[in-house]
This record gives C-alpha cells, sequence and structure tokens, in this order.
C-alpha cells in the first residue's frame, strides 16, 4: 500500500510570504521559545490579528513550552513591547493589523484621515491614519465615507511617515453603522482630582465617573470624547476621556455639542479655503444680459446670502391673455465649483448648509456663499435662470433655460415686500412697485390658483424660531407670520425646480431627483384607526392623492384640536429624499421634481445645474461623464447629510430651550401631548415650543393600558384618558441642558370616561405604575 504523502503546512493565517518561523535546527537546540525580536517581527507582518495560539503555531510550540510562551509574551506585555489580549496581541505604540478606526479630518489633499478608535498603548497622540479610497462591494453598501464615521479596516504601516507625518495607511473592510454615536459628554471636575462626565444624549441620561489622571487634563465645562472600559466581565465600566473639544459655554456656541456628536465637518481645510479665494470674478462674454431686467431678491431679514431672484411682467403675446411672464434667476454656483475640484469634493462631502441658531455650518466658503455668488444688490452676478410662460389660469405652457449675467435691482425682505403689497409703501420700494412687485403678485395670484387646482398635502404646522441675546442664550421664541410674500416665493421656486427635472427628462439627461413616496399600508392604516376614534372616516388604500388628506384636514378644523390631526397626517407620510430613479413627489402632487433654486447651500441642487449645462450645452463646466455613474452614491450621501442635518438643528434647539428653562424648576407651562408610548407621554409646550417627558409612572395611583391606536394612554379603571393633542398644564421637575432633556410632572386630570367604552374593540399594551 502506498504510503500516503505528508501533509503540506501552510503558513499561519495572514503571515505574509517570507517569515520564518523557528528551524527545526533551533528547536534541536533547545531554543524551543522564539525571541522577542521574532515575536515582534511576526506581529508586525502579520496581516490579520494574532493572538497566542497563533504565536505558538507559527513558532510549533507545543506541550510544556507553551507555559513558557505564555509567560513571555506576559513578560513583553510588562516590559511595554506588547499590547491587547490573549486572542490580540500586537506591538506596543503601534496599530493592529486590522481595527477599528474613526475619521476625524482631511488632510491638506482633501483625502480622509482617520484615528484609532480606542488607543491605549502608548502616552501621547494617537497616530494619524491615511484611509485609502473606499470601493463598495455591493450595490446595497454605501460607498461613502463621511467624518465621524467608524470603519473596521485593514492597517498598513509605512516604511518612512509620508511629507505630513501619517504612519499608516489603511484599507477600508466595512463601515460600521451610524446609529451608535460617538461617546461624547461634558466634563464635571470633581474635588480632589477626576471628575464626571454630564449626558449630551436625552435617550441616555447616564453620568460616567472619571478617575484621577483619566480627564486628559480637560477643563470644566469641556465637551470630552470619552471610551469606557471594564478590567473583566465582573467589573464595573469605567470612563477614560480620549480628548477634549472645546468648550460650548466659552465660545457662545451650543451647536458645539450636535457638531461633533454628528461629525460635521465645521470648519474648512486651508486648501479648500486657498482655493476659493484664487477665483476670479467672471467674464459675462457669451451670456445672456439680463442686467436691465429689474430682478429682485426676497429673504428673511437676517439672510446671509441670497442666491435666487424673481422677476414677473404681463405677457404681450396676444395668444396669451392675462398670461405672464416669470423669471427666476439662480446663482451660477457651477462656474465657480467645477467637477473635480477641492471644493467640489468639499460640497459633496457636507452635502448641504446647516444651519443652527447661534450660527451656520456652510456648504462652500464664505468667498463664494457670500461673495462670488450672492445676488447682491446693485453687482453684476453670473446666474442660471429659466423663463417660463404661464396663461391666466397659471398653467405653464413652456419655459427656458439661460446662463446670463444680472444685477439685482432690489434687496428686500419678506415682511417689507408684504408691507408695500398691503400698502404701507417704504421708500426703497415705492419706484419698485410698477416694476417689479405688482407684476410679481399678479402672477402669484394666477399660479396660487393653479396651485389650488393641484392640491398639494396642506399641512398646517407653523414653526417656531429662536431670537438669541447677546451671550448666546435664547431671549425669546417666536412664531414667524405666514405672508403672501413666503408663499410667492416658494411657489415660484417650486415651478423653476419642476422645469428643471422636466428639461433633463426630455434631453435623456440622468439627473437626481428630489422624490417623496405616498404613504406606506401600514402608515395609513394606523392613521385610518386613529382617525376612527374621532369619528371620521378614511378610506386606507394604496393610490391616494393629497386631496384625501386635505379633506381630512379641513374636517379637522371643525375639532378642538386639529393640531392633533396635523400633527398625526404628517407622522403618516414617507420621508423625502434624493435618488436618480423617479417616483414623483406626493406632498407637492408633481410627477416630477429636482431641487434647482439652492446650490449655495445644497450640493442637490449644483448637481441639477450642472446637468442643465451639459445638456443644454451651456458651457464646459457641466456633469462630466465620470460623473454618471456615482449619481446613486451622491444621491445617498446627500440624503444621509440632510437627515444628519435635521437631527444636528434639532438637538440644538432642545438644548438651548433646555438651557433657557433650567432655572424655572417647579414653574408650570401650558401645553399639549405629542407624543405617546408605553412608557409615558410627550409634551409640547405652548410658549416656546420644548418637548418634555412625563413618565407613566408618575401619572398617578391607577394603571394605565397604551391604546397605540388612538394615541392614548387609558386607566383600566377609571377611563381617564391622556391622549395625543390633548391640552396639558405640566410642572417641571428636572432640565439637563447639555442633553436637551426636560421632565414635567402632570397637574391638569385627563379626559374622564369609561374604560370599557374606551378600550372597546383596540389593542392595548398594559404599563402597570410601579408601587411606591
Amino acid at each position: 500500500m502506498a504510503k500516503k504523502p505528508p501533509k503540506k503546512r501552510l503558513p499561519p493565517k495572514g503571515v505574509r510570504k517570507g517569515f520564518r518561523p523557528a528551524s527545526a535546527k533551533q528547536r534541536a537546540a533547545g531554543e524551543t521559545l522564539p525571541t522577542r525580536e521574532q515575536i515582534l517581527t511576526f506581529l508586525r507582518e502579520s496581516e490579520s490579528t494574532a493572538g497566542k495560539r497563533d504565536i505558538a503555531r507559527a513558532f510549533n510550540v507545543k506541550g510544556p513550552a507553551r507555559t513558557g510562551l505564555k509567560r513571555l509574551l506576559a513578560e513583553m506585555a510588562d516590559e511595554g513591547l506588547l499590547a491587547g489580549t490573549k486572542k490580540s496581541f500586537h506591538e506596543k505604540g503601534t496599530l493592529p493589523p486590522v481595527t477599528v478606526i474613526e475619521v476625524t479630518g482631511r488632510d491638506d489633499d482633501g483625502d480622509l484621515v482617520a484615528r484609532p478608535a480606542v488607543w491605549k498603548d502608548a502616552d501621547g497622540e494617537p497616530p494619524a491614519i491615511l484611509l485609502l479610497a473606499h470601493t463598495p462591494r455591493s450595490a446595497t453598501q454605501s460607498a461613502a465615507i463621511a467624518i465621524g464615521d467608524r470603519v473596521l479596516a485593514r492597517i498598513n504601516r509605512l516604511d518612512q511617515p509620508d511629507v505630513e507625518g501619517i504612519s499608516y495607511e489603511a484599507e477600508p473592510i466595512r463601515v460600521l453603522p451610524r446609529e451608535r454615536r460617538r461617546q461624547l459628554g461634558i466634563f464635571r471636575t470633581r474635588k480632589g482630582g477626576g471628575g464626571t462626565i454630564e449626558p449630551i444624549d436625552r435617550r441616555e441620561l447616564r453620568a460616567w465617573s472619571i478617575s484621577p489622571g483619566n480627564d486628559a487634563k480637560a477643563a470644566d465645562g469641556d465637551l470630552v470624547r470619552f471610551d469606557l472600559s471594564a478590567r473583566d466581565r465582573r467589573s464595573i465600566a469605567e470612563a477614560r476621556v480620549l480628548e477634549s473639544l472645546g468648550n460650548p459655554n466659552d465660545q457662545r456656541k451650543i451647536s458645539l455639542i450636535a457638531i461633533h456628536a454628528h461629525g460635521l465637518p465645521d470648519d474648512f481645510p486651508a486648501p479648500v479655503v486657498a482655493e476659493s479665494e484664487a477665483l476670479e470674478a467672471f467674464d459675462g462674454n457669451g451670456r445672456t444680459d439680463l442686467r436691465n431686467v429689474p430682478l429682485i431678491t426676497i429673504d428673511p431679514t437676517d439672510a446671509r446670502d441670497h442666491d435666487d431672484a424673481v422677476h414677473a411682467e404681463p405677457d404681450p403675446d396676444p395668444k396669451n391673455p392675462g398670461g405672464h411672464i416669470v423669471t427666476v434667476a439662480i446663482a451660477d454656483v457651477a462656474h465657480y465649483v467645477r467637477p473635480g475640484t477641492r471644493l467640489d469634493k468639499e460640497a459633496r462631502l457636507r452635502g448641504n448648509s446647516v444651519y443652527f441658531p447661534d450660527r451656520v455650518v456652510p456648504m462652500l466658503p464664505e468667498r463664494i456663499s457670500n461673495n462670488l455668488c450672492s445676488l447682491r444688490e446693485g453687482e453684476e452676478r453670473p446666474t442660471l435662470a429659466v423663463r417660463m410662460i404661464f396663461d391666466v389660469h397659471g398653467k405653464k405652457r413652456r419655459h427656458t433655460f439661460l446662463r446670463a449675467v444680472m444685477k439685482s435691482a432690489a434687496k428686500l425682505s419678506y415682511q417689507e415686500a408684504q408691507a408695500a403689497i398691503d400698502g404701507h409703501i417704504s421708500e426703497k420700494c415705492e419706484p419698485l412697485m410698477e416694476r417689479a412687485l405688482l407684476p410679481l403678485w399678479n402672477a402669484y395670484a394666477a399660479l396660487s390658483r393653479a396651485r389650488d387646482a393641484r392640491g398639494p398635502l396642506d399641512l398646517d404646522l407653523p414653526e417656531r424660531k429662536i431670537v438669541l441675546d447677546g451671550t448666546g442664550r435664547v431671549a425669546r421664541v417666536v412664531v414667524p407670520e405666514r405672508l403672501d410674500a413666503h408663499r410667492l416665493i416658494e411657489e415660484f421656486m417650486i415651478q423653476a425646480n419642476v422645469a428643471a427635472a422636466e428639461t433633463l427628462e426630455q434631453a435623456k439627461t440622468p439627473l437626481i431627483y428630489r422624490v417623496h413616496d405616498q404613504p406606506s399600508k401600514e402608515k395609513l392604516k394606523a392613521l385610518k384607526d386613529f382617525l376612527e376614534t374621532l369619528d371620521m372616516k378614511f378610506a386606507a388604500s394604496t393610490g391616494l392623492k393629497p386631496e384625501a388628506f386635505n379633506a381630512v384636514l379641513a374636517r379637522a378644523k371643525t375639532l378642538p384640536v386639529p393640531e392633533l390631526v396635523n400633527e398625526v397626517v404628517l407622522r403618516s407620510q414617507a420621508q423625502a429624499e434624493y435618488t436618480p430613479q423617479n417616483i414623483g413627489h406626493f406632498g407637492l402632487n408633481l410627477a416630477r421634481y429636482a431641487h434647482f433654486t439652492s446650490p449655495i447651500r445644497r450640493y442637490a441642487d449644483l448637481v441639477v445645474h450642472r446637468a442643465l449645462i451639459r445638456a443644454l450645452k451651456l458651457g464646459p463646466d457641466g456633469l462630466t461623464d465620470a460623473d454618471l455613474p456615482h449619481l446613486s452614491d451622491t444621491a445617498k450621501e446627500i440624503s444621509e447629510a440632510e437627515r444628519r442635518a435635521m437631527s444636528a438643528e434639532r438637538e440644538t434647539i432642545d438644548r438651548l430651550i433646555a438651557a433657557h428653562l433650567a432655572d424655572r424648576i417647579g414653574a408650570t407651562f401650558e401645553g399639549r401631548i405629542a407624543g405617546v408610548t408605553r412608557s409615558g407621554l410627550f409634551v409640547k409646550l405652548k410658549d416656546t415650543g420644548a418637548d418634555g417627558f412625563i413618565p407613566v409612572s408618575t401619572l398617578g395611583q391607577d394603571y394605565f393600558a397604551h391604546v397605540e391606536e388612538a394615541h392614548a394612554l387609558v386607566s383600566t379603571r377609571s377611563g381617564e384618558t391622556y391622549q395625543l393633542g390633548d391640552p396639558a398644564t405640566v410642572r417641571l421637575v428636572e432640565a439637563v441642558p447639555t442633553a436637551g432633556a426636560l421632565r414635567f410632572e402632570m397637574i391638569s386630570p385627563g379626559k374622564k370616561g369609561s374604560s370599557t367604552h374606551r378600550l372597546k374593540g383596540v389593542r392595548t399594551r398594559h404599563r402597570p405604575r410601579p408601587r411606591r
């Protein structure tokens, strides 16, 4: 019988070619254990993590010699040569071959730079890591890696640091979920050393203790990034400050918390600023001359940049009696921000500008947003304009896009323009009445009739605006009046956006749509069940038009709490997003829609501008062939950036108002129930719009059931009911400004009624009140 050939021994997994473990001659000479240098070389050249077993296998350490290897590894760890655990060793002061990194910024070339998510190996700063280009492995995997992301990556140590001192490169393996945010908190010093970390997330209101020596020299009140560690499974996790990110109070910028929590890039890299400063003024040659057209900007009083201007005039065409010509001119950002430049990469990374009460994090540097592309009064500016012709009923007959040069005839606020139309004409508005303002309002009257006939979703949800004082604190909260001037600009912008989508579709040029899907079956069913508790009928079937919801909203105006129905209808809607695939815009009741009117603050609009320039052959700075395959990735990135911005803005408002109310513990407030869960009630205050929570355990001595369809908590004995939209008088019990969290106590009683009647035919989830 033939003898089986010996099995070929493969090198340990992850070890590069050329590695030489202990030889037979060495083992025969009694050198059964590798040297310290051999172990370090092995770990340095390993392409994956290596533990005690991997080291033993690599050096053929067997039997009793394993005890000696264990002792040797422990000695190397005590001597500071090794770090890690028995399953994952690496050389002290270096990074393991595979580790989790956190993207912290960009270098001068605009490439992403990261740091290890955990760094405990050596004193001093953790090493910087250059993140190599990320190629998605599947259609569902995002190609985007943004600042603040945590990435599992394969690490390669460079032979020599590069010109910027970077010693490592990282090849992304996968982007870790963003749901788990960076561990941030406000550091508070403690007598005797160390301190505590106050929470900034109202979903996790837990403070962490910091032992002396683990505070990274953070000052009292600093926003810090920290890490949690436990010596073993039975130990209580301890917090350790990794870095200080500044003091929000000292800088009078409480938005600093949200900026770091969401990884928003708030500072422009020097090369991006330099590129913007090097831009030259535009040349008007070859552009349509609109300088004599009295285009005007109408914006909020505190607007810093002006990216849209409007003009209207009667259509002289006898075939269109009573018609109007409307021109919407938009800042030509594409002229300055060219594809592939550092400015373009930075804008794509940011996705949009983020607006906080105490500052703006812009998408583009100030020289572009507030100067070169701002449609300043009396100054020539490049523009991409659309000229639209409407009939007497507001129906668009045709449109034309122009690459033009304009000079704004006037900069007006919404209030100033509205006052002039209402008869309170300022000295500035008087010469504009006949040539600008009245034609605009006449055109809007026609367009508003067409809008009413179209029937977009008509939600009535007034927005509050925070006014800060000189110290960056809340002075007051106001609800700005909704004027016809607002509606005019809004409708003109909608029509321009529709025209952009139509033109690109006709030219068969790919674009990024702004889409809004119709409500899901589940949300429609929930809305139907809720409306039935108010004796309102609603056919919860797919294929509904916005007019079906508008009928519900109109009926709700006759109820004591129309806000309740508006809120629930809003919650039934899908979230708008960007995508190259068109499904229409349900809320606006439009078959096609693309964002075109705000390229200074939205990257989606800049992409649409470039697509129009390409489709209409308006210049060399249009969408490139290289851009087209990445439109899906771009759409996904800017949709995520928009959601991130919305969360950051909302959280900052919550923190500002919580700080505003922090010295009013014990005061009573009027509000309405804005949310109902098994755990308790969310109440929105009338004056400030602040949200606070009332635990169900504080509602009384009875047991309460969560009636999902009715959005209510109902006493199983007395029938006392707390329902979404109900008025509520509450007492402020606790305020945590850094987390934007408020806790209330209910003062007003719930609605009385029979528990049997209220719970009949609906599902309930019981939430007993714990015995005190």
